[in-house]
This record gives C-alpha cells, sequence and structure tokens, in this order.
C-alpha cells in the first residue's frame, strides 16, 4: 500500500500530528522536570533528616557520657546502631574532635579517621555534604556535641544516595500514569478538534486551501460585479473593489451593519432586511443600481447571511433616457405628421369646395399657431437639446389634450448644465405633469418657466392636476415612492423624481413643492 507523504496530509491530519507531537515533546519534558525535582526534593529531605537526626544524637546526654566514659566505642556503639536502625539510616558515627571514629556499622573502621569534612563542627557550626566515603557517596550531617560551652566530640549522620535514589526511583511508575493520562487526554482533545477542522476545512490540505484563497481573492478583484456578503445580522463581512467603488465604501464598514455603512437610507434598509431580492432599481449617490440578493447557506449550519450582487446601471439608464427621448421626438413628429395630413386635407377640401379664401385663412392661422410656439420655444431656449424635448413633449401633450405653455419671459441660456441633467430634470417634470394633467378635468395644461438669477437656474413645471398632498412631499423624491401603478413603471417604481433628486443634490440645488407646482433651483458651475 501507497504511505502518503506528510506533505500531501490535509490540514486537519497536519495539525493533529504537530499537536501530538507538541504534546509529546511538553509531557516528556514535563516528566523530565518532574523527576529532577522529585530528586532535588529527596535529597533536601535527606538533608533536613540527617540533620535533625545528628543534632538529635548530640543532644543525648548518653552520648555526652559515653564520651566522657573509659572507653567509649563499649558504650556508644550499641546506641549508634540502636539508633541507626531506628532513624532509618545507614550509618551514626561518633567521633572525637580530631575525626577519629569512635562507632561505625562496619566495626573494622572504628579507630580509623573520618572520610568529610568536620572543620564547621570543630568551630561550633553543624554542615551538610554530599561526600564518598567508606559507605559510597552520601548526603551526610556533622554537628559538635557540646558539654556545656566545651565541644567534646562530633556527630556525623548520613543517609547513601543509593537510597535517596531508591526511593525517587519509586515515584517514577505514579509519573509515568499520570504522563500517560495527560497524553491520553491531550490525544482525545486534539482529535476531537482536528476532526470539527476536518469538517470545517471539508478535509483540503493547506496547499489546497491557500490556492483555493488566491483564485477567489483574484476573482474578487477581477469581477466587474459588485459583490457583498452579509452574515445572519447583516453585518458586512466582505465587499470587493467594484462594490466598494459603487457604494463608496471607507475602510470601516467591514464588521458594520449594513444599515449603519453609509448608504442611502432606502439601499441600507433593503440589504438589511436580508430577504431575497432579483434585479431591483436602487439609487446609491449618483448611480443607478440593480440588486440581486440571496440567501448563503452551508450544509446543516442553516443559514450563514445573505450574497449580495451590484451592477451598475448608470450608463443603461442614460441610454434608456436618451432612447426614451429619441422615442418621444418620434411620437412627436408622428403626432404633427397625424395633424399637418388633417391639416392639409381639410385645405384641399376648401380648396375643392371653392372657398379659397376660407382655405388660405385656415392654413394662415394653423402656421401661425405652430410658429409661434416654435418661435417662444427656441427664442427663450437657447440649449438645442431642451428646446427639442420641449417641442416634442408640446406635441405629445396636444395628442393627449393637454395644452403645454411656455412662459414668455422663459430664458434658458446654453450650456448653463450639462444636457443630459437638464433633460433628467425638465423631461420628468413634464411627464409627471402631463400625466396628472391628464387624470384631472379639463382645461387640462402643463406650464413650463425658467429663469436665471445670477449662478442660480430656477426651472418651475406646474399642471392643472390636484397637486401632491403636503404629507407625501418629503417622501415623493425617494426611491420606490409613487403614485402610479406598478404595471405603469416598467422599471420599478418611483424613479423619475429620485433621479430628478439626485441631479438637483449634485448640482447643489434644492426642490419646492407647492402643490402642483415643482420649483427647481440649481447653481451654475457647480459640480
Amino acid at each position: 500500500m501507497a504511505v502518503v507523504s506528510p506533505r500531501r496530509w490535509s490540514l486537519a491530519r497536519q495539525l493533529f500530528g504537530l499537536q501530538l507531537t507538541v504534546i509529546t515533546v511538553l509531557v516528556a519534558g514535563t516528566l523530565v522536570g518532574a523527576y529532577v525535582q522529585a530528586d532535588r526534593a529527596s535529597l533536601d529531605a535527606a538533608r533536613q533528616k540527617v540533620l535533625g537526626i545528628a543534632w538529635t544524637v548530640a543532644d543525648s546526654p548518653a552520648v555526652r557520657d559515653g564520651l566522657a566514659a573509659p572507653d567509649p566505642t563499649a558504650v556508644l556503639q550499641p546506641l549508634a546502631d540502636r539508633l541507626n536502625r531506628d532513624a532509618e539510616t545507614d550509618f551514626v558515627v561518633i567521633m572525637t574532635t580530631g575525626g577519629i571514629r569512635y562507632t561505625h556499622p562496619d566495626p573494622r573502621q572504628i579507630g580509623g579517621h573520618f572520610l568529610g569534612t568536620i572543620d564547621p563542627a570543630v568551630h561550633g557550626r553543624p554542615l551538610t555534604e554530599t561526600y564518598t566515603g567508606t559507605l559510597g557517596a552520601s548526603m551526610r550531617a556533622v554537628v559538635p556535641v557540646l558539654a556545656g560551652d566545651r565541644i567534646v566530640g562530633l556527630v556525623s549522620v548520613g543517609i547513601r544516595l543509593t537510597s535517596v535514589a531508591r526511593q525517587v526511583r519509586g515515584r517514577i511508575p505514579a509519573l509515568l500514569v499520570t504522563a500517560a493520562l495527560a497524553m491520553l487526554a491531550a490525544a482525545a482533545g486534539s482529535w476531537l478538534v482536528s476532526r470539527w477542522l476536518r469538517r470545517r476545512t471539508h478535509d483540503l490540505g493547506p496547499a489546497e486551501l491557500a490556492r483555493m484563497y488566491e483564485f477567489y481573492d483574484a476573482v474578487l478583484h477581477a469581477v466587474r460585479e459588485g459583490l457583498l456578503l452579509l452574515d445572519r445580522h447583516g453585518r458586512l463581512l466582505l465587499a470587493n473593489d467594484e462594490a466598494r467603488r459603487l457604494l463608496a465604501l471607507g475602510e470601516d464598514a467591514l464588521g458594520r451593519p449594513i444599515g449603519a455603512a453609509g448608504l442611502p437610507a432606502a439601499l441600507g434598509g433593503a440589504l438589511a432586511e436580508g430577504r431575497s431580492r432579483t434585479d431591483e432599481i436602487h439609487l446609491a449617490g449618483d448611480r443607478i443600481l440593480v440588486i440581486n440578493q440571496a440567501p448563503a447557506a452551508a450544509g446543516g449550519d442553516g443559514v450563514l447571511g445573505t450574497v449580495v450582487t451590484l451592477r451598475d446601471h448608470t450608463d443603461l439608464q442614460a441610454l434608456t433616457g436618451e432612447l426614451d427621448s429619441v422615442r418621444g421626438f418620434a411620437e412627436a413628429l408622428r403626432a404633427q405628421a397625424h395633424e399637418a395630413a388633417n391639416r392639409l386635407h381639410t385645405v384641399l377640401s376648401l380648396i375643392e369646395l371653392g372657398r379659397t379664401e376660407e382655405a388660405i385663412e385656415f392654413a394662415a392661422n394653423e402656421l401661425a399657431v405652430a410658429q409661434r410656439l416654435t418661435d417662444r420655444v427656441v427664442g427663450a431656449v437657447r440649449e438645442p437639446v431642451l428646446a427639442a424635448l420641449l417641442l416634442a413633449k408640446a406635441a405629445q401633450a396636444a395628442e393627449r389634450g393637454v395644452e403645454l405653455e411656455v412662459a414668455p419671459d422663459a430664458e434658458v441660456p446654453e450650456a448653463m448644465l450639462p444636457p443630459g441633467d437638464l433633460v433628467t430634470i425638465v423631461g420628468n417634470l413634464l411627464d409627471n405633469a402631463i400625466d396628472a394633467a391628464v387624470a384631472a378635468p379639463p382645461p387640462r395644461r402643463v406650464e413650463f418657466a425658467a429663469l436665471r438669477r445670477g449662478r442660480e437656474l430656477v426651472l418651475r413645471v406646474a399642471d392643472s392636476g390636484p397637486g401632491l398632498d403636503p404629507a407625501d412631499v418629503t417622501h415623493a423624491f425617494e426611491r420606490g415612492w409613487s403614485t402610479k401603478p406598478a404595471a405603469a413603471v416598467p422599471m420599478g417604481r418611483g424613479l423619475g423624481l429620485a433621479l430628478v433628486g439626485q441631479v438637483v443634490h449634485r448640482h447643489g440645488g434644492a426642490i419646492d413643492v407647492d402643490g402642483a407646482a415643482f420649483t427647481v433651483r440649481v447653481l451654475v458651475g457647480a459640480p
């Protein structure tokens, strides 16, 4: 069977192996440290034990009396053997201040010189040391035997280091059992973490995850649509470059609720709802965006949040507006051609009937009426695009039974505003005014007036309709608000006045609504 290289293991397996290695090293290090600590503790305990026993023996009256006896060994050796057995030490040596032994576990060593340091004890100070004597390496204590103020002898009590080591080795099984239990508990915890990580990473390796991240990051930066990821609480988790550009999002927007990320209230509120949306039109600054929103779910975790895509339809909407203008012009030409054909048939019929004078008078009157409107529009409105728009709207209004009047003192100089912005403002206001006039009883009419005041251009459109309710004025320029039925607005409801408000705001202007009269004030030269 082929062996898989550890480099090709999944992230979960590699993490499990790394955790086991780290745990093994830590447990082994802890075990060694515990052994060393136990060894030190045993040596300290042995040091304290022999020092305490040595003082006890040195303070015994029997020892002082034995040192003063004619044959100290005969008196002290039985006493030392008994103390050595009772205290569980390896030797109790009683000696002269010169170091000559009176007692020893090995009788052959009696009378010999004590092997070790005795100078501090000779001067009245106790000492402990590790020294290799006749019985091997041992932990020993040497203390003076006092008779009043006079030092009459020395006592040394020792425990061989092999005995200390035997005590330490006796603790090794307990240390091993504790280490094994710690290893088992840590391995079980690591296995549970590895299993959870395996589910989360779909058993992918680090290289695969890194490559997937690089691909996803490249896609997010390269895609031409805006992309937002929101969690289940509506907080912004991710926004690609296009989404940041379209929504003018700052670096501090991530992690905040989408409704508090500086978006227009209508758009922020719509995204915060988290429900599915398909090709909804929304305004964001000076852009027209198409929004799609869908829930994001993963396995058994339920809904994680929502995915939002944004498409910029500003240019498309501008082209659509231009197309509508062209269609309007075509409709106006068709209407004018239709009316011209009717008038021509009328003139020809009067001539055939022999009423030449009436035919001439009728033709002259009709020509004067048409020419008067054209002269008024062209004379007052020097911007050709707006003049063409007014003539087209006048023809459309006449076809629907509405009279479009241009104020005699109307004045719109050329290049005051970009032609597209003028068409957006005047066109949408005239369309709404004509619709309102058609729905009102006769006489049906729409009035257009324009006036320049220094750097300010004032445009006014009024109609014979009922006008807006004062309570609705604050909502009239919001995206989605409309008095028209939804079926009558193919691109969505409440877009026309919202676009007007957007253009006016961009030029630093304002809009006043007084019933059926809309007055727009924009600053010439404003960005």
